[in-house]
């Protein structure tokens, strides 16, 4: 197992991170992401801090509490010390039925973290993030609540998930103008089937020094190949037959899934450890999570980590998933493209290029 520096911070989190969404299954889907229970949710737990993963991820809303509830006693129950195990969990989501019970105002959030920390039957959450993006709250609340919760010591490093990027480089920029806490993580979806990061929220990383973890890593299981028939496999209905999500180009990734078919079987590794490492090789990913519904789906997703795709299926499969091109992405391209770097030959369109 591989350990990552978490954005800017001196935190190391491990490659792939724990994921719990599919604990109890009392939520909004009816148990269609999962519904694990306690005991099983603990060996899952085991199993992964066994392989070396030091990261778990939740959130409030996953199941009402619950899975925050299971993910602290499975850690009590295994006997975990506490510094050994970066716990990251979410506030946004709907918890009750008042106009305030979600969002990312002060109110919710200094009424969420309590109680998280309590289900968690810990005193500190190492890192803290605002789920979603709340359109009505000003990001000055956020950020000094936010602020507050580390000052205090309840938090440690704060992040977001599902934002806009001209949201968080806004964030970030009234965090250096008060000194605020800034956000250090990004909790995005991003898969073979699903690139959209690409354009604006990789480039904003990178240039703001933050950690990204990746959510859904096989686009709700899609890309791990059994929705796709062919080659003698006969499509299941899975998961996506009671909770299609998140969206996905189907036509596109079944495509895909052929190629990944074909280098799963050169290697004799699943199609779904192929679509984990693709995502765990990109180089501005920190930790992509996890999360399985039998023992055997876990440790096909752990092992993912002993496979290293070549530059050559990397770029394969590259080509194979590629987005169109955006506005104004491609439109910058074709005005840079005669661009290059200070001391080379300047070559205008059209023109003979200078004998050296």
């Amino acid at each position: 197992m591989k350990f990552n520096r978490l954005g800017r911070t001196g935190l190391y989190v491990s490659e792939i991170a724990m994921g719990t969404w599919g604990f109890s299954g009392r939520n909004y889907f009816g148990g269609a992401i999962g519904t694990l229970d306690q005991k099983t949710a603990t060996g899952f737990i085991g199993r992964a801090l066994e392989a070396k993963v030091n990261f778990i991820d939740t959130a409030n809303v996953y199941s009402f509490g619950d899975s925050e509830l299971m993910t602290g006693q499975a850690l009590k129950d295994l006997g975990v010390k506490r510094s050994d195990v970066v716990l990251a969990t979410k506030v946004f989501g709907r918890m009750g039925p008042g106009p305030n019970d979600m969002g990312a105002s002060r109110g919710h959030i200094m009424d969420s973290v309590s109680l998280s920390l309590e289900r968690l039957q810990t005193d500190h959450i190492d890192l803290y993030q605002i789920h979603h993006s709340d359109p009505v709250t000003p990001l000055e609340e956020t950020l000094r609540a936010l602020d507050d919760l580390v000052r205090q010591g309840m938090v440690r490093y704060v992040g977001v998930s599902n934002w806009e990027a001209w949201k968080i480089m806004k964030a970030n920029g009234l965090a250096a103008q008060h000194g605020l806490e800034r956000i250090e993580t990004n909790q995005v979806y991003y898969s073979i089937a699903g690139r959209d990061l690409e354009n604006e929220l990789v480039p904003l990383m990178q240039d703001q020094g933050m950690g990204c973890l990746v959510w859904s890593p096989l686009a709700g299981g899609y890309m791990a190949g059994k929705y796709t028939p062919g080659d003698g496999i006969k499509a299941e209905p899975g998961r996506r037959a009671n909770f299609d999500f998140p969206p996905v180009d189907k036509e596109k990734a079944d495509k895909t899934v052929l190629v990944m078919r074909e280098i799963a079987k050169k290697h004799g590794v699943s199609v779904a450890c192929v679509g984990l490492t693709w995502v765990r090789q990109k180089p501005f990913i920190t930790s992509t999570i996890i999360g399985a519904t039998t023992m055997e789906q876990l440790d096909d997703n752990l092992k993912s980590v002993e496979f290293t795709l070549s530059a050559e299926e990397m770029l394969r499969l590259d080509e194979v998933s590629a987005e169109r091109t955006q506005y104004p992405y491609w439109m910058i391209s074709r005005n840079n493209t005669t661009r290059i770097p200070t001391g080379a030959p300047i070559t205008v369109p059209g023109s003979v290029p200078p004998k050296s």
